[in-house]
């Protein structure tokens, strides 16, 4: 019972003292949790200030061997408005193979790759790998 006692306090400070001073509770108005059986999954919320999420889920099945493993892959968005005002809004696709691809219109891009650069680049990619070269010496 004493342990409870000291969660229960401890659970009551957090709740008074956890949240910055001054800062308004902000409501959740909608949100959603599905989980399947088959490994895949789909979530959203809606905050009252205007945050949105959404993300689904899908089980990508590996291909045998030791490398593979099964995958979740994922896509999804996420939006809110920042302290000055402007919309943010992001959409992103997530997998094993690419990673984590945000895409949205405040995020910075790189410059062009210069054409002779390109060029190499492309070169380079035509060349057979080492593996191969290394193969068509041994015969």
């Amino acid at each position: 019972m004493k342990g409870f006692r000291i969660y229960l306090l401890t659970s009551l400070i957090v709740a008074v003292y956890g949240r910055p001073q001054g800062e308004k509770e902000i409501k959740i108005v909608s949100q959603t949790n599905e989980i399947s059986p088959e490994g895949g999954y789909e979530w959203s919320y809606e905050t009252e200030n205007g945050i949105k999420a959404q993300e689904t889920g899908t089980l990508k099945k590996g291909k045998g061997g030791p490398d593979g493993e099964d995958a979740v892959v994922a896509q999804g968005s996420f939006s809110y408005t920042d302290k000055e005002g402007n919309q943010i809004s992001v959409v992103y696709v997530a997998d094993d193979e690419g990673g984590f691809q945000p895409q949205g219109a405040h995020l910075p891009t790189p410059p062009p790759i210069p054409p002779n650069i390109q060029k190499a680049l492309d070169w380079i990619a035509s060349q057979p790998s080492t593996t191969e070269r290394a193969g068509r010496r041994r015969k």
